[in-house]
């Protein structure tokens, strides 16, 4: 059995020196930048963006997450808090397709990695979708998010973040030059709790 979040309401997360925000269509040069980077490109952004040409693949890339909202799924672009550059984005989609159940994505720009930039804004992100809907979160109780073998950073960002490892999905993942790879399933539950605070507020 299946069931459908037809639209979410955009929130405003900020957790530990982050702020997660909606994607506006002001972010398109600082995305065309992150988009330079050949392991976002590879991992992170879909076949369809990743062939495409250079110059149109953040607006395509970026058009979809502004308007993913409205289609059931949540996209933040994950900022500094202090100045509010870019550093990556975190995303939650398929949202109820499983029944209390979402996928999550994630990519840190260059310059931000090091810092666990990306295992704060996967846990804030987690965190307000466990929350209870009165609390301004999705009410889920399972996240999932899978990432290819030879992307031993991204493991180690899911396993900090509290994802477990769940197993190998064989020739689950396909790149952006047609290659197949062996993918790890990760997944955290409501019940698996970490501990820290993010606040939701409406943009």
């Amino acid at each position: 059995m299946t069931q459908s979040t037809p639209s979410l309401v955009p929130r405003v997360l900020s957790t530990d020196g982050l702020v997660l925000r909606p994607f506006v269509e002001a972010d398109e040069p600082a995305v065309a930048e992150a988009f330079h980077d050949r392991g976002i490109l590879h991992w992170a952004v879909g076949r369809a963006v990743a062939g495409a040409p250079e110059a149109e693949r953040a607006g395509m890339w970026l058009r979809l997450r502004i308007l993913s909202w409205e289609t059931g799924s949540a996209a933040f672009a994950v900022t500094d808090a202090s100045d509010g550059t870019l550093l990556g984005s975190v995303g939650v989609r398929d949202v109820n397709r499983l029944p209390d159940q979402a996928v999550l994505g994630y990519w840190v720009t260059p310059k931000a990695r090091g810092r666990g930039v990306a295992t704060r804004a996967l846990d804030a992100a987690s965190r307000w979708s466990f929350a209870a809907p009165e609390k301004g979160g999705l009410g889920l109780h399972r996240l999932s998010l899978d990432h290819a073998l030879l992307n031993p950073a991204s493991c180690r960002v899911a396993t900090k973040a509290g994802f477990r490892l769940e197993g190998t999905m064989r020739d689950f993942y396909v790149d952006a030059d047609g290659q197949r790879h062996d993918s790890h399933l990760h997944a955290r539950l409501a019940t698996d709790r970490r501990p820290g605070a993010v606040t939701a507020a409406a943009p």
